[in-house]
């Protein structure tokens, strides 16, 4: 089982960052994928879900509006569309399959909204 972020890196206050989550080993279209974040110092946070077929997703309030979950079954792969990127962004975002008897993580990707 593999879920491997990549997308991140550095970007200034205002701009955009898509994260790829991609999925091998499981059955990943049976299974809810979440995006969490964490920053020095603080708790793993839930930034983003979307259930297994796509059909629903929801968000934390601080990145509504801002963020975007999508995935493409086809491609076994989850997204993370981040658009007006904020200082209070940064962190290492991590992928998560979240299934009824079994649960993966990935590595986890570095964002750094800095100017």
């Amino acid at each position: 089982v593999q879920l491997v972020e990549s997308g991140g890196g550095l970007v200034q206050p205002g701009g955009s960052l898509r994260l790829s989550c991609a999925a091998s080993g499981f059955t990943f279209s049976r299974y809810v994928m979440k995006w969490y974040r964490q920053a020095p110092g603080k708790e793993r946070e839930l930034v983003a879900a979307i259930t297994s077929a796509g059909g629903s997703t929801n968000y934390a309030d601080s990145v509504k509006g801002r963020f975007t979950i999508s995935r493409d079954n086809a491609k076994n792969t989850v997204y993370l569309q981040m658009n007006s990127l904020k200082p209070e962004d940064t962190a290492v975002y991590y992928c998560h399959a979240d299934g009824v008897r079994s649960d993966y993580w990935g590595q986890g990707t570095q964002v750094t909204v800095s100017s």
